[in-house]
Order: structure tokens, then sequence, then C-alpha cells
């Protein structure tokens, strides 16, 4: 019985999260033209380096690159039980003049093991896009935010002040730490080249004769034509694992920031100081209409854990590879590495609709500083009591009894803090309240968070924006986001 597509499974991240653009750079049609590709420069670079090569076969294999029949593609692997002698044959069939040559002198590493290195290349590159415009909108944040006093936590218990457009800054701080490592990555990642069977290049030396500079020359061209400056100096039958530990690491960290962002976003979520959009007929729970969750701050979590535990995935494979290879790495690698790219991708995704469409609560944010910065306070009214001729020791003995009965009856009875009232009343403080709401005033006591955010976003932030933003901007269109 043939199954309908709808009674299989179909993988979240296909349906749900990941965008089109990286869906494409992991796509079998995509992943098999870079096949041909490699196959064509294969053939071209021994040609001009003096194999017998017609010109005629190199045309035909041009002229096929991507008109690739995957249903006979299908039927070749299922009598071959090996993917690439599949497409070996189905490119001979639409290439004859060259079906003599093809995969000549190469392992299947050649053509598996550079196609990946160039996806990871092209995902690190959607990455870092993607993370420059979640850059890009945070700043505008905390631009806009820069001087808004905000209760400040440690713990998640109140601390001293800062500002909304600081605390965005930490967001961005990490990221920009992530972006380094993702520029690092792509600065160094070489390609696996044209090293033969288990590294050593035998099988071209033995086609071109024993001539060593040769056969430098073909690894050395067929990186150049495939994008890549270097190509790793050895390698056993494939590039050493340790490459993928390095990539899924440097995913594994971005999605650190996103979790960190996302759950500082349901904290304050459940404050009600900042919340994520909220469409407008948008349903926050099936039991309790008046629920407005932070779903797509918990989605980012979510899927950024995935990220985080995936990263295991490589570090294993390497540690446990044999010699100059063994075939455990494969079907763990085409779990693993798809599977972290295409998150992270979705993670981005989410996270810039929801930077672009924070909502700031003010007054509820206004609420919470009266609430709490009294208490903080203290001190600073301690040192006016003194000030006025007060008896420190005294005053301090009078504030701090203060403090526990307000707290007790805010605590016990649900009534608004009162301490500057009493203190007010106090005679031995000789403030009034008009005199002590001055001193709390919240602006006083955020430092120089505002100076802060403006040294960091022109120093730290410009820069990076100046070199990559208008590039991200033009490669990315607006973000799907979808439920």
């Amino acid at each position: 019985m043939t199954e309908s597509n709808d009674s299989l499974y179909k993988h979240p991240l296909s349906e749900r999260y990941a965008s089109p653009e990286m869906q494409h750079i992991f796509a079998n049609s995509r992943r098999y033209g870079i096949w041909r590709r490699l196959w064509l420069v294969l053939a071209s670079v021994q040609r001009d380096l003096g194999l017998p090569i017609s010109q005629n076969g190199l045309e035909e294999m041009e002229g096929h690159l991507d008109d690739i029949d995957l249903t006979r593609a299908a039927e070749y692997e299922q009598r071959f039980r090996h993917d690439v002698m599949a497409h070996v044959h189905l490119f001979g069939d639409d290439a004859p003049s060259a079906r003599g040559i093809i995969h000549l002198g190469v392992t299947s590493a050649f053509i598996t093991d550079n196609t990946d290195l160039i996806i990871h290349k092209e995902g690190l590159e959607l990455i870092r896009d993607r993370l420059i415009r979640c850059i890009s909108r945070l700043s505008t944040f905390a631009k806009n935010y820069r001087n808004v006093p905000t209760m400040g936590f440690t713990h998640f218990q109140p601390a001293q002040p800062t500002t909304v457009g600081k605390r965005a800054t930490l967001w961005i701080q990490d990221f920009l730490l992530d972006l380094e490592e993702i520029e690092f990555r792509l600065s160094t990642i070489r390609f696996r080249g044209a090293k033969g069977t288990t590294g050593t290049q035998a099988s071209f030396l033995q086609l071109f004769d024993g001539d060593h500079e040769k056969v430098e020359a073909l690894d050395r061209e067929i990186s150049k034509k495939m994008g890549f400056e270097k190509s790793f100096a050895v390698t056993g039958q494939t590039y050493t694992r340790k490459v993928d530990a390095q990539i899924l690491g440097s995913l594994a960290n971005l999605a650190t920031s996103t979790s960190k962002m996302g759950h500082d976003l349901r904290l304050l979520a459940q404050l009600q100081e900042i919340e994520e959009p909220f469409e407008k007929e948008q349903v926050g729970s099936s039991a309790m209409p008046y629920k407005r969750n932070p779903m797509r701050s918990e989605r980012i979590c979510g899927m950024s854990r995935h990220v985080i535990t995936l990263a295991q995935d490589p570090l294993f494979t390497a540690a446990t590879q044999w010699l100059e290879r063994s075939l455990d790495d494969s079907a763990n690698r085409r779990l693993s590495i798809p599977d972290a790219f295409l998150s992270m991708d979705g993670i981005l995704v989410l996270l810039e609709n929801v930077v672009s469409g924070l909502t700031v609560n003010k007054p509820v944010i206004a609420r919470n500083l009266k609430e709490h910065l009294p208490f903080m306070a203290s001190e600073t009214i301690l040192m006016a009591a003194t000030a006025k001729g007060g008896d420190r020791q005294e005053l301090h003995e009078r504030i701090r009894q203060h403090s526990m009965d307000a707290s007790k009856r805010m605590k016990e009875e649900g009534t608004p803090l009162d301490l500057l009232e009493r203190i007010s009343t106090d005679q031995f403080f000789n403030l009034t309240l008009e005199q002590l709401n001055k001193i709390v005033d919240p602006t006083k006591f955020i430092g120089r968070s505002t100076q802060q955010v403006d040294r960091f976003l022109a120093e730290s932030v410009q820069p990076y924006l100046n070199r990559l933003g208008k590039t991200a901007e033009e490669r990315l269109s607006d973000p799907d986001i979808r439920v």
C-alpha cells in the first residue's frame, strides 16, 4: 500500500521553523548539484594538467549540473547500496562522453566531504547575516531605551537600577562574541581537496606518472575553483571531524546567548515590564483566554536547548574515528549537522521578529521601581539626614526598623509601600516627603548606563554594522514567522 504524504512523519524544522534559505542550502537537489560541480572541476583541472579528457565530455557535464532525476538516482542507489556510485552512474547517463572519467582517481569522501564543507560555509554565512540583523534591531532598541530606568536584578531579586537599553546591550555583547567566533570559523575553514583514498594522494601520483607538482596543483586548483583559498595539508580519508565539532560548538555558543535572552524576556514578561509581539487574534491559552504567554521566547529557549545538546554529537564522532576513518560518522552527521543549522536559523528568525516588536510598558516599570527603590535608596537617605545634623547610628537603626515594618505590612496586608511616608513623619530625619521623592529619583541611581549604551553602540557595534549590515539586509528577505 502506498502511503500518502500526510500519513508520513515530516520534520518540524522544515514544516515550522527553518527558513527557505537555510532549507535550500541543505536540500538534496543543492547537495547533488555540488557533487556534479565537483566532478566537473575535477575533470577540468585534470585535463588542464594533461590527462586525456575530451572537451565534449566536459561540455556535457556542464550542461547537466542541475537537471538531476532523483527518482532514477534512488533506483541506482537501491541497486548499488551506495549513494555516490548511484550518482556517478546517473551523471554518466546524462553526460555519456564523460562516463569513463567521472570520479577519476577519487574516493567518495572527495565528493561528500568537500560538499559538506561548502554547505557548512554557506550555512555559517546565512547564520552570520541573520545574527547581524538581530544585532541591528537590538541596537535600535537599546538606543531608544538607553535612558529609561528599570529595576536591576541579581538572583532575580531587586538590585541597583539599570536602564532598559543598558540591559539590551548585555544581550548584544554576547551576540558580538558569537559573531566574532563565527567570523573566525569562516576565515579558517579549509577544503578537503583532492587527497585520495586514505589521504596519501597515491591515485593521483599514479595518474600523473609520479609528478608531485601536478598532484599538488590538482589539489590547489580544485580548492580555489570551489571558493576556498586553502585546503587541509593532510587528511585521512575524510577531513578531521574536529571541524564539525568546532562549527557546531560555535552554533551551540550562539544558542547559549539566544537562550539567555529568551529566558530574560520570559522573566520580564512575568513582571509585565517588556512583552514580545502578540497578534490581534493570537490565542495565549486554549483554557485561559486572558493569557498572553511569551510563546516565541519559550520556543527560542526550547530550540536553543536542542542546538546546545547537538554539539555533543560531533565531539563524540571526532573522538571515536578510527585511524584514517570509520563510517560510524555518516548517519550521525546526516542527523546532527543539518538539525543544528536549521534549528539555529529558525531561532534567529524568531529572535529578529521578537526584537522588532518588543513592547516596553513604561508605567509598569515605573511602578516596580517605585515599589523597591526606597529600600535601595536608604543609604542615600541616611546620608542626607546626617548632613542635616542627625546622628548617623540612630538614623541607621530607625531606617532599618521603618524598612522592616513597611516591608512586613506590604507583604502581610498587601498595601503599597509607605517607607518614604514613614520617614517623612519621623522627626529624627528632618526630611519632607518632597525632599525624599527627589532623593529617590530613579535617574540618580542608574550610574553611567546611558553613557555606556552610547559608547558601546558607537565603538563596539557600529563597526560590525558598517561592514556587514548592508550585505545582510540585501541577502535576506523579511522573516516568515510560523507558529
